[in-house]
C-alpha cells in the first residue's frame, strides 16, 4: 500500500477551497492509502500567533478533519509540534541546503512582499518554511504528496535535497511524487475570480468558510462575480467568474462540466448560483454540526494522542537512521 501525507495549517477557519482541493480528496484517499494527515502548527508561528488562539484552532481543525469523514482506524492524524522528529529532521536537511534554493521559493517572495507592505518584520522561520515542510515529507517515507500547483515548487525541493542527501550519504530518503486531484485543486476568489480563494483574504466576500451559517454561504455565492452576458459557459480567459462557479459546481457533485453546462443552457446565472449555493450548504450543514458535537466530547484528544503514538515511531526510526548517516551521536 503507497504512503500518502499532507497537512493544513492551523491559521484560520478553512474554506471550501481548502474542503475541496484537500480534505474532500483526504477522505477519498484513506481507502486505498496508508494516509497520514497532520495539523503543521510550527509552520504556522512563522508568522505572530496568539498562543491560546493558536491551540483554540488546532482543535477545530482536528475536529474538522474529523467531521468531513477521515477515519482515525484507516488514517494517522497527529499534529506537527508533538512529534520531534519533524525539527530534529528539518536542521540535518538545512545543513544540506543552499541558501540560492531557498531564495528562488516563489511563495517566500511573495510572503515577504505582503509582510513588508503591512510593515512587519520577516523572520527567518519564513525563510526556511521549505526546509520544515521537507522535513515533513521524508520523515515518514511518502510516495505521493497531494498539493495545490501553489506547492509544487516545495515537492521539487524535497525532491532535490532527498536525492542529494542519497547521493552523498547513500540511500536513506523515498524520493515523493506529486499528486494533484483532477478537480477542485484550484478554488478561485469569488469577487477576484483571476485569485485564489484564501482564508487570509482581506475580504470575506471572497471566500465562503465551512463555518459560515447558511444564509451567510447563500449570499456570498449568490453576489459571487460573473459577467454581464448571462450565458454559463466554460472559459477561464473570457468568463473566470462563472467557470469558477461551476468548478466549485462539479467539485461538490462529481458531475462534469460539460453536463453542467448543458443542463442549465439558457437558464441564467440566477437560477444556476441559487443551485449552487444549496448545494453547498447541504453538503457543509452536517459537517458544521458534527464539528460542534466533537469539540464537546474526549475524541479528538483520543485520536491526537494515538496518531502521535504512530507518527513518532515511524519518525524516531528515520531520525536516527539520519543521525547515523551524517556521523552524529557516538554509535559507530
Amino acid at each position: 500500500m503507497s504512503r500518502i501525507l499532507s497537512a493544513i495549517q492551523p491559521s484560520g477557519t478553512l474554506t471550501i477551497g481548502n474542503y475541496l482541493g484537500a480534505l474532500k480528496n483526504f477522505v477519498e484517499l484513506q481507502d486505498e492509502h496508508d494516509c497520514l494527515f497532520f495539523i503543521v502548527d510550527q509552520h504556522a508561528i512563522t508568522v505572530p500567533q496568539d498562543r491560546l488562539e493558536l491551540r483554540k484552532r488546532i482543535k477545530e481543525l482536528t475536529a474538522l478533519y474529523l467531521a468531513c469523514g477521515l477515519d482515525p482506524n484507516k488514517a494517522t492524524i497527529f499534529i506537527q509540534s508533538e512529534v520531534p522528529g519533524h525539527t530534529q529532521l528539518a536542521w540535518m536537511l538545512t545543513c544540506n541546503t543552499s541558501m540560492g534554493e531557498l531564495e528562488r521559493m516563489t511563495q517566500y517572495k511573495d510572503k515577504v512582499q505582503k509582510q513588508t507592505a503591512k510593515g512587519q518584520g520577516i523572520s527567518a522561520g519564513l525563510f526556511m518554511y521549505p526546509v520544515l515542510m521537507a522535513a515533513d515529507i521524508l520523515l515518514y517515507d511518502v510516495d505521493f504528496v497531494p498539493v495545490g500547483d501553489d506547492q509544487k515548487q516545495h515537492v521539487e525541493l524535497t525532491r532535490d535535497l532527498a536525492e542529494r542527501f542519497n547521493n552523498r550519504f547513500g540511500e536513506t530518503f523515498k524520493v515523493p511524487e506529486v499528486w494533484i486531484p483532477k478537480r477542485g485543486a484550484r478554488v478561485m476568489s469569488l469577487q477576484e475570480p483571476t485569485k485564489k480563494m484564501s482564508k487570509s483574504d482581506d475580504n470575506p466576500r471572497n471566500f465562503v468558510l465551512m463555518t459560515d451559517e447558511p444564509n451567510v454561504i447563500r449570499k456570498k455565492i449568490k453576489s459571487a462575480v460573473t459577467d454581464s452576458d448571462g450565458v454559463i459557459a466554460y472559459d477561464r480567459q473570457n468568463k473566470p467568474g462563472i467557470s469558477n462557479l461551476l468548478d466549485i459546481y462539479s467539485a461538490f457533485t462529481s458531475e462534469s462540466i460539460e453536463s453542467l453546462v448543458a443542463r442549465y443552457e439558457g437558464c441564467g446565472y440566477g437560477q444556476f448560483k441559487s443551485d449552487l449555493a444549496e448545494i453547498v450548504v447541504a453538503e457543509l450543514e452536517p459537517i458544521q454540526q458534527r464539528m460542534k458535537e466533537l469539540l464537546k466530547s474526549n475524541v479528538i484528544d483520543e485520536v491526537l494522542d494515538a496518531g502521535a503514538k504512530r507518527a513518532n515511531q515511524l519518525a524516531f526510526k528515520k531520525v536516527k537512521k539520519v543521525e547515523h548517516k551524517m556521523g552524529l551521536g557516538r554509535k559507530k
